[in-house]
């Protein structure tokens, strides 16, 4: 087995389209909500690329294995990552699309947090308790600083706003089952394939059931469907996995703060959405947050090569 590579010049360029590529997707749901209801979207771009990632299985020659009984967890990470999209597509309809690409990349602090206290070695060091400390009183100044605001508004952008922090957790919770259950053993197609069909089964049932099925069938809407379908489902996971093969996994995180930014960039550019000063500031501290988790060990090679540029007597850790 090769090691993975640290990160180069073509990973730092493949991670900037991939992550501009992911900030798009609350954008594209969020601008074509009113002809296609995002929940239904995601349930139509799940089941497709469900059908899409199953060719791609057969025509590899990869074999699903069912044996060891990880249709269990598989079942179990396929419904939280329905209540992801679930939580994700509704809070669209309330809050804006930059508030909804921040709360959702909570997730890493919310896995980090609870591996912690199910896995020895994902123990969290002082200064992953820092990024927590400090993504959770983002989290607080962006819900609840608005200043001027309407109370009707108020009130839709924090239900908005809460309904993309559930979705980030349960995004964190889905890390967590995989991690430390018997999907940790099998491939990631498998795992991607029980996501994709139990979001389907269970986002288009949501859709009728809560009555959101009319679909208008605009240029822009339809273009949306697809762009979720093949971009964000099939390609990006693609991509997201070749990445992941390849490169150390742990540097991959700290790029995929990108995300986010370009959510909030995006949204302002693209649907105009106004940006608060709270919002700004509590995003800052969130992603700084998120960053110290996620980076923490990268963060602390870089310094322990530093020392020893600057000191050659220093013995690496």
């Amino acid at each position: 087995m090769t090691s993975r590579k640290p990160i180069d010049g073509m990973a730092l360029g493949i991670m900037v389209v991939f992550c501009f590529t992911m900030g798009l997707q609350q954008i594209a749901l969020k601008s074509t909500g009113n002809d296609i209801a995002p929940i239904l979207q995601i349930g139509m771009r799940s089941g497709i690329a469900a059908v899409l990632v199953m060719a791609y299985v057969l025509l590899r020659g990869k074999k699903l294995v069912f044996a060891d009984g990880n249709w269990k967890p598989g079942l179990a990470v396929g419904t939280l990552f329905a209540l992801e999209y679930l939580f994700l597509g509704e809070a669209l309809r309330y809050t804006s699309a930059s508030h909804a690409v921040i709360f959702l990349y909570t997730s890493p602090v919310f896995s980090a947090l609870i591996l912690h206290f199910l896995i020895d070695s994902e123990r969290l060091s002082p200064v992953q308790w820092c990024g927590i400390l400090l993504a959770f009183a983002g989290i607080a100044v962006a819900f609840l600083w608005h200043p001027g605001a309407a109370v009707s508004t108020q009130t839709d952008m924090l239900w908005g706003d809460f309904l993309a922090l559930l979705a980030g957790v349960s995004w964190g919770l889905t890390t967590v089952l995989i991690r430390s259950s018997k999907l940790a053993n099998v491939s990631s197609e498998q795992t991607l394939l029980y996501q994709l069909v139990v979001a389907f089964v269970v986002l288009i049932g949501a859709a009728i059931w809560m009555d959101q099925t009319a679909i208008n069938p605009t240029p822009l809407a339809l273009a949306s469907v697809a762009f979720q379908t093949l971009i964000i489902s099939f390609g990006g996971f693609l991509v997201w996995f070749w990445m992941l093969n390849t490169y150390i996994a742990s540097r991959l995180g700290v790029l995929s703060f990108m995300t986010p930014l370009y959510g909030v960039v995006l949204g302002a550019l693209i649907l105009g959405e106004k940006i608060e000063a709270g919002f700004l500031y509590g995003s800052v501290m969130v992603i700084g947050g998120i960053v110290l988790v996620s980076g923490h060990g990268w963060i602390k090679q870089l310094l322990t090569r530093r020392r020893v540029s600057l000191n050659p007597t220093i013995k690496p850790d």
